[in-house]
């Protein structure tokens, strides 16, 4: 029973760590910063499943595009409200990086308060909840543990039909590579920038909005709780790539429940908070021996040299 729970974990939290990085890879490759509050669209799309589920008496997984679509506003609201305006004025990656922080504490604080609306309003539990007992069984195993895999799969498959099969994809691709260039040649790169944004505050919101059904629910748990390990993932799989976002997320997804929940189950529970040291130590090792991450290592050059040694 003890070896079933690790695999559905692992397959779980790698899943959604999957989802949350490809978020964090796209934002990053339109404005060249770190967002820092991309782990709290997914605490949004959190609240949003809150809504559904406890406020209108919906099903769980009917807050996926309810999630998908606030976690993208809030996206675009901030890229519009902040960043924009910020680098047409020049300002430089420090000042872009700290105005994410401080968009990030702004909406933790918004849905602080709307956190104690729901539970005044509606007499719902709207802090440090869970919703395992809503989601359905299949083959005695939590249904999310096959809802999880198939998100990614929908999103990996929908993003490469986008970006590979569409005019407007294409013209996204040339943005993120050569955003001077792209704009000579007629694309409307604020355009593309403004979809990047959309597409990753969906996603993380469409994550988000599942996460109670296997964690606990809580108005920070995107920023404190997950959001270092999806800049390890980031990190990993190499933060210019969205592929390497998918294998970074998989990667440390896999690694921190994996090692985790074994530890857990030989040396005591008491190891389970200190889960962020593991894609902490990813991270250094990455930065240290690939700083490019998996997907920018030149495979090609490394053959040579040792076959040269």
């Amino acid at each position: 029973m003890v070896d079933v729970y690790i695999i559905t974990d692992a397959v779980v939290t790698s899943s959604l760590l999957a989802l949350l990085t490809i978020g964090l890879s796209l934002t990053y490759l339109t404005t060249r910063v770190p967002n820092f509050a991309h782990g709290t669209f997914a605490s949004v799309g959190i609240y949003v499943g809150v809504v559904v589920t406890e406020v209108m008496g919906l099903n769980v997984y009917l807050g996926l595009i309810p999630g998908f679509f606030v976690g993208a506003l809030v996206a675009v609201a901030q890229y519009l409200l902040f960043l924009r305006p910020m680098t047409r004025r020049n300002a430089n990656v420090t000042t872009l990086m700290v105005a994410t922080v401080a968009f990030d504490i702004f909406l933790i604080a918004i849905l602080n308060i709307f956190a104690d609306y729901l539970s005044n309003a509606f007499h719902v539990e709207a802090r440090y909840f869970q919703f395992f007992s809503l989601d359905f069984t299949l083959f005695g195993i939590k249904g999310l543990v096959f809802v999880a895999p198939i998100l990614v799969v929908g999103v990996v498959v929908g993003l490469y039909l986008l970006l590979n099969r569409t005019k407007f994809g294409i013209a996204m691709r040339a943005t993120i590579e050569n955003p001077p260039l792209a704009g000579t040649i007629g694309i409307n790169t604020d355009m593309v920038y403004i979809a990047s944004w959309f597409l990753a505050g969906g996603i993380a919101g469409l994550a988000g909005s599942v996460i109670p059904l296997w964690y606990i629910g809580n108005t920070n748990v995107g920023s404190d709780f997950f959001l270092i390990s999806i800049f390890a993932a980031a990190v990993v799989g190499g933060v210019y790539s969205i592929n390497g976002a998918i294998l970074g997320g998989l990667i440390i997804g896999l690694a921190q429940s994996v090692i985790i929940d074994v530890l857990a189950l030989y040396i005591g529970a008491w190891i389970i908070p200190y889960q962020p040291i593991i894609p902490l130590i990813a991270m250094i090792v990455t930065l240290l021996l690939a700083p490019n991450g998996i997907t920018g290592i030149n495979y090609s050059g490394l053959k040579k040299k040792l076959r040269r040694n």
